[in-house]
């Protein structure tokens, strides 16, 4: 048994009708497996039974604690049915990418039953080109991106015969499961602690208050936090650090940044990994500064078209792991977010990519500085009893008007292997990240880079964006502008 952090809780407490607190991946994988059997959801459960005590996150089971007065446990669970989380389904003909986007923007918007492990796993099938699907959800508040990597290569293969399993090693048998009694015993015990998780949150967060969501617009924040700095600069060993590194200037209000439904969107796109080493090569700019600049362009192409551009760049929240090697094998969440103005506004591509690749390396500079546990000890600040309560009322309030939004959309980029990969004996064609919106901001786009691809995945709002295919075909375009504008170079 062990506790969420608030961090994780976190994640948990932000979950209402329409905001979901999963993260998913779609795997497309060949039809058929290297020795020529069918790949199905048969296959999938048997490997995953061989695997699952190589997989905790998968047998956890919620525990809260009763009132809500102290973050939840997980705990193994003593009735896991795994065929209750591995499920099959069908595409109807043609079976195109537009009809699988649907299925899987119809699942991804359907939240995560909490009496059971967080985790559902779908087999989709009759998929054009003799390829299959796979698309599985996780709940963030067990994972984040570098945990979910681990999760990966656990069941993924190097070769299509697999790999030899060491089995598990003897655990005296089934766990006890605490009850509810207990749990709020344990609770009553930690209640006196609270306060002082709330006094090591303070410091930082008091001296961030002008970057804190949301709050930075409020009257006399900025004030409050350059005071704080200044005396926490005089205590030894105090490091006032900064909570997500944003620029001084608001986010302007975009379509993304209005409450979200509980319906999505979700779109893919594949770009070649060598043209977009072509192009950021004869720039002298980074891969992830291309995955940027490319976004930055799709969407200003979207908005034009949809007469939403503003004249002030959006702002781009980019999550950043701060997870250590001792801390592999852990799970939950060791995350910490950037945010990084995007030259919207500037209607020159290469202008645009000179302009995201300062924007992203002076928000780098700035975010060497702040504390791994920034984003735990403002979180620590906010008593469970409440938590949930003052999540929502945060995302309210960004959503809703009151409160200038302090990001308009998420970008991430992840690096993946470039060698090929068998899940239960099929090869992995491309991996496409599925990540999570959230009132305030209803656009996602996440890219994993996969045996020489780079595969986004877009998720918005379908209130907000009813169709998302039109971004994954800007982001294409953005990619051959800068390519042609490299070829003009060389």
């Amino acid at each position: 048994m062990r506790q969420l952090t608030s961090l994780d809780a976190q994640f948990l407490a932000l979950e209402d009708r329409h905001n979901y607190g999963h993260v998913g991946g779609l795997t497309i994988l060949e039809a058929t497996t290297a020795s020529g059997e069918p790949f199905n959801a048969e296959r999938v459960s048997a490997m995953l039974a061989q695997r699952l005590h190589l997989l905790p996150p998968f047998r956890w089971r919620l525990a809260p604690v009763p009132l809500g007065i102290d973050h939840p446990y997980w705990i193994d669970d003593p009735e896991f049915d795994l065929e209750y989380h591995v499920r099959e389904l069908a595409l109807p003909d043609p079976g195109d990418d537009r009809q699988l986007g649907e299925q899987v923007a119809r699942i991804h918007s359907r939240p995560l039953d909490r009496t059971r492990p967080l985790w559902e796993l779908y087999v989709i099938h009759n998929l054009a080109g003799g390829r299959v699907a796979m698309y599985t959800k996780i709940h963030h508040s067990a994972i984040d991106g570098m945990s979910g990597a681990e999760i990966l290569s656990v069941v993924l293969d190097l070769e299509p015969e697999g790999r030899v399993i060491p089995p598990p090693e003897p655990d005296g048998g089934p766990q006890r499961v605490p009850g509810g009694l207990e749990l709020f015993g344990r609770g009553l015990v930690n209640l006196p602690r609270q306060p002082l998780r709330t006094l090591r949150g303070l410091p930082p967060m008091v001296a961030n208050l002008d970057t804190l969501p949301g709050v930075g617009a409020v009257p006399g924040s900025a004030a409050v936090a350059k005071v704080s700095r200044r005396i926490a600069r005089l205590i030894p060993g105090v490091e006032p650090g900064a909570i997500l590194e944003m620029p001084r200037t608001m986010a302007p209000r975009t379509v993304f940044n209005g409450p979200i439904s509980a319906h999505r969107r979700v779109s893919l796109v594949s770009l070649p990994l060598a043209d977009v080493k072509t192009a950021k090569n004869r720039f002298g700019v980074t891969v992830n500064d291309m995955v940027v600049a490319i976004s930055a362009g799709a969407v200003r192409r979207w908005l034009i078209e949809h007469s939403e551009l503003p004249d002030r760049p959006l702002t781009a929240m980019i999550p950043l792991s701060v997870r250590t090697p001792e801390q592999f094998g852990t799970f939950g969440n060791r995350i910490s977010m950037m945010g990084v103005p995007i030259p919207t506004d500037e209607p020159d591509p290469l202008l645009r990519l000179r302009r995201t690749h300062e924007a992203l390396r002076s928000a780098k500079e700035r975010h060497q500085g702040v504390p791994a546990s920034i984003l735990q000890d403002v979180t620590q600040t906010i008593p469970p009893a409440v938590f949930a309560r003052a999540s929502r009322t945060l995302l309210g309030l960004v959503s809703r008007g009151p409160v200038a939004p302090i990001w308009n959309l998420c970008i991430s980029n992840v690096p993946g292997p470039p060698v090929p990969l068998y899940c239960a004996g099929a090869k992995v064609l491309h991996e496409y990240p599925i990540s999570a919106i959230a009132d305030g901001m209803g656009l996602n786009i996440t890219v994993l880079s996969y045996l020489g691809n780079m595969d986004f995945g877009i998720v918005a709002d379908r209130g907000q964006m009813p169709d998302a295919w039109p971004l994954a075909d800007n982001l294409r375009d953005e990619l051959e502008t800068l390519l042609s504008l490299a070829a003009e170079e060389a």
